[in-house]
């Protein structure tokens, strides 16, 4: 069975697409979304995964319409979480 492509950590999607588009500093979004700048920091830098309430926060800083419905957000945590799992027990 072939290794299915990594799917994208969903804070590189908002350090690499969603913040250069809005023209948004980390200070400034994470101000936005009424979280800790340091809270933000690990989110995009992949070093923490988007929470169900990261998610709900994005939907309503974006809004629906524009790419922000929270389950978006959290499906991409999951894929995200999942295709580490498996890589990680196929080595066992």
């Amino acid at each position: 069975m072939a290794t299915q492509h990594q799917p994208p950590h969903p804070g590189a999607i908002l350090r690499e697409d969603v913040l250069p588009a809005l023209g948004l500093s980390v200070t400034e979004t994470a101000r936005q979304l009424g979280v800790a700048r340091v809270t933000l920091s690990r989110l995009i830098n992949e070093q923490a995964g988007i929470s169900p309430e990261m998610a709900l926060k994005i939907e309503a800083w974006l809004g629906p319409e524009n790419g922000g419905r929270a389950e978006l957000w959290a499906g991409m945590q999951l894929d995200h979480d999942m295709w580490k799992a498996r890589l990680k027990s196929r080595a066992a």
